[in-house]
């Protein structure tokens, strides 16, 4: 082909790789701007909750991700697990985490009554009634959290103006090359597309690494009820909150996620059902989201560029997107330590 359609091809190319790299260096004003934040004092706020962690099967280092929760340093609080099958294997472990620990309010609560689609939500309603206290907090079994967490996720509430509480989360892979590439989409591209979001607009969803809730605030947009036939049931509790006049915190403490994915084809139907859910519940999102394909575009814009005869393009694009990702990776690893 003749290098002018080489030329052509550059132009609209090359634009979209300045917005991308755009992107990419707004990202680490943000992920800096959230490390800076951490460190702001907090109230002195400390009420009693009630953590719900629903259970189905085994993840890997469940008893330690378990157990972390069940040894905060907070004044009071009850953790409820629930699951769905009496012969699930994480019964096991769970009874085992509640002899170990007598003197922390623990129980199991084994119900299969399913109420809508979401298996997930059925397991929480099922959970509900044995929450003692005005505060409720979701948190997925494969998150692991430091004794501080409780202290830190609940002293927002201090505000009556917050419903809901939610926490970003970093991945920290366990067993291979997927879990690893996993653990990356997280820290390099969930977690600062988050903080985008956040500083852009105020935010409105919740995320399932935590959800904290006041029981008032939620038995007032409808109670768990209103979720059980939602398959994006964090994002849509936040929409539930917001929508009823209350403020959604984005904690700025970080949880774990201990990523473990069994091979590439879990990985990818992993993340092929997360954008799908991002399709659907954030559309015009979602068809932006090619431009955080930085890597990507900047790899088919150097080769259109050498291609139409600029030849110290391929190698400036490469030591220009390296030193990008690798001051990006350095970032995130100090805001989210």
């Amino acid at each position: 082909m003749p290098i002018d359609f080489y030329y052509l091809l550059l132009y609209p190319t090359g634009a979209i790789c300045v917005l991308s790299f755009g992107y990419l260096f707004f990202s680490l004003f943000v992920i800096e701007r959230f490390r800076i934040k951490r460190h702001d004092p907090k109230p002195d706020f400390h009420p009693p909750v009630t953590i719900f962690k629903p259970v189905c099967g085994l993840d890997t280092d469940m008893a330690a991700n378990l157990r972390s929760f069940c040894e905060q340093d907070y004044p009071e609080y009850q953790v409820i697990f629930g699951v769905q099958k009496q012969d699930d294997p994480a019964l096991d472990v769970i009874h085992h985490l509640i002899k170990e620990l007598p003197d922390v309010d623990m129980r199991v609560i084994v119900n299969p009554r399913l109420h809508g689609s979401n298996h997930k939500v059925s397991n929480l309603i099922n959970m509900y009634p044995h929450a003692m206290h005005d505060y409720v907090l979701i948190a997925d079994s494969d998150m692991r959290v430091p004794p501080d967490y409780l202290a830190n996720v609940m002293a927002p509430f201090a505000s009556p103006e917050v419903g809901a509480v939610t926490c970003l989360y970093s991945g920290e892979a366990k067993n291979g090359i997927a879990s690893a590439l996993n653990a990356m989409f997280i820290n390099s591209w969930f977690l600062p597309s988050v903080l985008i979001s956040e500083m852009i607009e105020k935010t409105r969803f919740c995320l399932g690494a935590t959800m904290a809730v006041r029981r008032d605030v939620l038995e007032k947009v409808g109670g768990l009820c209103s979720l059980k036939d939602h398959l994006a049931d964090d994002y849509m509790l936040g929409k539930l909150v917001t929508d009823a006049g209350y403020r959604i915190h984005l904690s700025h403490y970080v949880v774990t996620n201990v990523v473990h994915e069994p091979g590439f084809r879990s990985l990818y139907l992993h993340e092929l059902r997360w954008a799908r859910t991002l399709r659907t519940v954030e559309p015009v999102r979602y068809a932006m989201t090619f431009l955080t394909d930085t890597v990507v575009i900047a790899l088919v814009t150097a080769t259109l560029a050498l291609l139409a005869g600029a030849g110290m393009a391929w190698p400036l694009a490469i030591v220009l997107l390296a030193v990008a990702a690798r001051c990006h990776r350095w970032v995130v690893h100090r805001a989210t330590a």
